[in-house]
């Protein structure tokens, strides 16, 4: 048996009167829906390369979507993507420049880079303290991260320790166990504990 509120809905759906605006909006937006269904069936339909795309498409949408509110995570994750592709790019440009395309040094530099973004992006979430925004902190480290491939072009042995430092050094910097502002907070917090227990000490009196 059908519950009463479903009909109900559905009612409301077909009727569309002016006043009721849930119906109104609801329509258009249901329509569209299912046009866009129907162009993804089709285009997953046309082989198997366009069905892995309209997937992986689908699992972006997805992730994105349970992400919506968390912007500085996907800050983040487009930030280590987009240094995975060129840190990827700039060592086997490195490789075709020096006439030996698809080294085994390349591959080495391409997957410590790859680990250095992981890197970056799960040490800027482990930080209890952060200066800043976590998301801007995987940003800088990845930036530095792409200049210290581009000098492993040059010298592919000095491209993932440069790297290795770099990440540590802007993990380092945005932690707050190392500004002056925390001192200053242990400061405040003292001169408040001393004047509290002034004031404690003066109404026992």
């Amino acid at each position: 048996m059908t519950p009463r509120p479903t009909l109900d809905s559905v009612r409301r759906l077909l009727r569309q009167e002016r006043d009721d605006t849930w119906a109104v909006r609801m329509l258009p937006r249901l329509v569209l829906g299912l046009a866009a269904a129907y162009t993804l069936f089709v285009l997953a339909s046309t082989g198997m390369a366009s069905f892995i795309t309209v997937c992986a498409l689908l699992v972006l949408a997805g992730i994105l979507w349970l992400l919506r509110r968390r912007g500085q995570l996907l800050l983040a994750l487009g930030s280590t993507a987009v240094t995975a592709a060129m840190t990827g790019y700039l060592a086997a440009a490195g490789d075709i420049a020096r006439g030996s395309a698809g080294g085994l040094l390349s591959g080495q530099a391409v997957f410590g880079y790859w680990t250095l973004g992981g890197m970056a992006l799960l040490g800027a979430w482990m930080l209890k303290r952060p200066r800043g925004r976590r998301g801007v902190t995987v940003v800088l480290a990845d930036l530095l991260l792409v200049g210290a491939s581009g000098v492993g072009m040059l010298a592919p042995l000095f491209g993932v320790p440069l790297g290795f430092l770099c990440v540590v050094s802007v993990l380092t910097a945005r932690s707050k166990f190392t500004s002056p502002v925390s001192g200053r907070e242990q400061r405040v917090r003292r001169r408040g504990s001393r004047r509290s227990a002034a004031v404690a000490e003066t109404e026992a009196r």
